[in-house]
């Protein structure tokens, strides 16, 4: 496709403000797909040339929290493996079967996160004790979340934010951190995929990646440097957009 510059130009400052966003809460597919679908790009090259911007966000993100001493490679090694196991399955499972059912469920779970997020004030604010071991949480959460980045994706993050701190009892920082590796890695598996098929605009991914980094550096550092508080907001503002936007696909279009 050729692409006038206006719209390279638009799609960077897009994919700026998509990165600085997903680093704090994730959500930024919600941002920079309808943008790249609106300036004409078919629905399934606009898919697969965000999973390749994405991924440099992510990658910068996991890369400024690693630097900052946020995450611990000690017990994250294990939902490293299983969450790349379950993408590759989620990934090569959507060419056999019938995503209808997950799509009315997805939107049910993020309302019941919603809900109890906002009736837990103090959720996320500080550590607290672990529900389940972490061998049987990666293990678990790995491979569902890992195959449902891979199968859907939309409110992944959300859902890794969650269950670090419902779960593993982690503080919403430490919880963001631990997402943008395991998002990273998802989304590697995703890229691979959408390039052994072709449709990738690699000019204009490569020019939104680099805006997807700036976002994602500042993002990150705001997570490091803001109190709990303000990045519970961000959260539950992403997951109920979230919800309306996969509301919308199922009823609206």
């Amino acid at each position: 496709m050729e692409l006038e510059i206006w719209i390279f130009i638009l799609l960077f400052f897009v994919a700026f403000f998509s990165g600085f966003i997903d680093a704090i809460a994730g959500g930024g597919g919600l941002i920079t797909i309808p943008a790249l679908i609106a300036v004409g790009i078919p629905e399934h090259v606009a898919l697969a040339t965000n999973k390749l911007q994405a991924t440099f966000g992510s990658f910068t993100a996991a890369a400024n929290f690693t630097h900052k001493k946020m995450v611990d490679f000690n017990s994250l090694w294990r939902g490293i493996i299983w969450t790349f196991v379950g993408a590759v399955c989620g990934t090569w499972s959507v060419l056999l079967l019938d995503a209808t059912v997950i799509k009315y469920l997805i939107p049910i779970c993020l309302v019941a996160i919603l809900i109890y997020t906002i009736f837990s004030p103090n959720l996320g604010e500080i550590d607290k004790e672990k529900r389940m071991s972490e061998s049987l949480f990666y293990t678990i959460f790995g491979l569902s979340i890992g195959f449902y980045d891979g199968f859907i994706g939309p409110g992944t993050g959300s859902f890794w934010m969650f269950a670090f701190v419902s779960l593993l009892g982690l503080n919403l920082k430490t919880a963001v951190a631990n997402t943008k590796i395991l998002n990273f890695t998802s989304n590697i598996v995703s890229l691979a995929v959408f390039i052994g098929g072709g449709e990738i605009l690699w000019i204009l991914g490569i020019v939104m990646g680099f805006g997807q980094m700036i976002g994602a550096y500042f993002g990150s550092h705001m997570v490091i440097k803001k109190e709990i508080k303000f990045i519970k907001i961000i959260f539950l503002s992403v997951v109920s957009l979230t919800i309306i936007k996969l509301l919308y696909d199922l009823f609206m279009k």
